[in-house]
């Protein structure tokens, strides 16, 4: 007997809408590596439709006041909370996330940063008016930049939508939101229920594939590009919107360092590390997967995150027990096995290292440890449940191994010296610093990197300032 697949549907101008040519792409549940629904392949005049939808929206979204888009927001936030269970279930779906850590670690931080957002509606802000040159008064004036095209990625759908949606509503754009061909459900729930609240043109959801979100880049209309996903499509999202001067805003990898001195209490250490480097099965560009070691507590830190590893259990979505679910998609199961099937003669798997079952496509806690800075494992982002761990002898030596890779995002530093956790905070060369934690995130906080991790914040003021433009009006005082 064949299943009928459940049907997805693009979101346009306040209508769910299959793709214009009818062409579809299965969703596949990482659980059990079987679709259960179809998304639209969208094409060219899906994506014009949807422009053409928030272009139309955008003069009159643009002229409500602050307070007006602050309720706006402050009634989606009270909708998620309403729709949480609902969007759980379709996160599950997507992702194979366990149900109970959804509805405790996303859930709550959605709803928070969606009003953090509506709070920063009304924070417009800049220099002080006055008169720089003798008889002219000088103001500036924020607005928003018009148009926004934005892809998001399969990690975190729910949550990625609205670092993308609320800051840029907020401030009074309109959207053409892609989610990824592989987690698009989540997002065709949050269009529902932004549609409910939202005018019409005001949000839109374009699902499809990767040749979707290049035409949505390259189109003439919006006036801003915002990417969270890999170095390779950031790269490319940036040349394409180079071709008309567009804005781009990329939150793109990550190979986070772990600093780990000899002074740090170790049982406590290690059952962070190991938590921030497993959750969400390592596909975090944030997660604490590098780790590297003072040499004089190595061996009794890798015998321990070794035993932390064996005790962490990946699973079902209903299963309670389970830290996380599975890798999203075939694909990533095999970059996951192939790094570390490669893995040099002068690495040794402390743990794990293995595909766990035969049906979806969960992977083993992992913990590989003997390894050089120049591996290929340590220069490149794995995306999976995977701790890398070396040995190091001072602080120099440290520093230079933690900023030498590419991406610079995120990193954290372990140690009870408060000078040595200073100096080494001010030159690490990522974009957020933890010490003696890692990957807590707030709304008031940015969170973006430099270097090959991409550039422009989210979340904070200073995402909410990406998505607007600053005008300088000057008036004579003699007319």
């Amino acid at each position: 007997m064949t299943t009928e697949l459940r049907r997805l549907r693009n979101y346009i101008n306040g209508e769910f809408k299959d793709a214009a040519d009818g062409r579809t792409i299965d969703v596949v549940n990482p659980v059990t590596g079987e679709a259960y629904a179809t998304s639209p392949l969208s094409g060219q005049a899906d994506v014009d439709a949807a422009m053409a939808a928030a272009a139309a929206a955008f003069p009159a979204w643009r002229d409500t006041t602050p307070a007006e888009r602050q309720k706006v927001l402050l009634k989606i936030a009270d909708a998620f909370e309403e729709r949480a269970e609902d969007l759980i279930a379709a996160e599950s779906e997507n992702t194979g996330k366990p149900l109970e850590l959804t509805r405790t670690e996303e859930i709550p931080p959605m709803v928070d940063q969606i009003r953090f957002f509506a709070g920063a509606a009304r924070m417009l802000e800049g220099r002080s008016a006055g008169e720089y040159m003798e008889g002219l008064t000088s103001i500036v004036r924020r607005e928003p930049v018009g148009v926004c095209a934005q892809v998001a990625p399969w990690n975190y759908p729910m949550m990625m939508a609205v670092w993308k949606f609320a800051p840029a509503l907020a401030a009074g754009n309109t959207v053409v939101l892609k989610p990824s061909d592989t987690t698009p459900a989540s997002t065709v729930l949050i269009a529902e229920i932004i549609g409910a609240i939202a005018p019409k043109g005001v949000f839109n959801v374009v699902c499809g594939d990767r040749d979707t979100g290049r035409l949505m880049v390259e189109h003439p209309t919006p006036a801003m590009a915002s990417i969270t996903g890999s170095v390779r499509a950031g790269i490319q999202v940036a040349a394409s919107a180079a071709k008309d001067v567009k804005r781009v805003h990329l939150e793109l990898g990550g190979k986070a360092p772990v600093v780990v001195f000899e002074d740090t209490d170790i049982p406590k250490a290690v059952e962070d590390i190991s938590v921030a480097g497993f959750f969400n099965a390592g596909q975090d560009c944030t997660a604490a997967t590098r780790v590297l070691v003072q040499e004089s507590i190595h061996d009794e830190f890798v015998a321990a995150l070794a035993k932390a590893a064996a005790e962490t259990r990946t699973g079902a979505p209903d299963d309670e027990d389970v830290l996380y679910g599975p890798l999203n998609n075939a694909n990533q199961l095999d970059q996951v096995s192939g790094f570390v099937d490669r893995l040099p003669a002068h690495a040794k798997v402390e743990a794990g290292g293995h595909r766990v079952g035969d049906k979806g496509y969960f992977y083993a806690p992992t913990v590989v440890s003997g390894l050089k800075q120049d591996d290929e494992i340590i220069q490149n982002e794995v995306f999976g449940p995977v701790i890398t761990v070396q040995s190091f002898t001072d602080e120099a030596q440290a520093l230079e191994w933690a900023n030498g890779v590419e991406y610079a995002l995120a990193s954290s530093v372990w140690t009870k010296d408060h000078a040595r956790a200073m100096r080494m905070s001010k030159a690490l060369d990522f974009g957020c610093v933890w010490i003696n934690t890692h990957i807590p995130l707030v709304a008031e906080m940015p969170h973006g990197g430099f270097k090959k991790s991409g550039y422009g914040k989210d979340l904070s003021a200073y995402g909410f300032d990406d998505y607007t433009r600053v005008k300088h009006v000057m008036t004579s005082l003699d007319a």
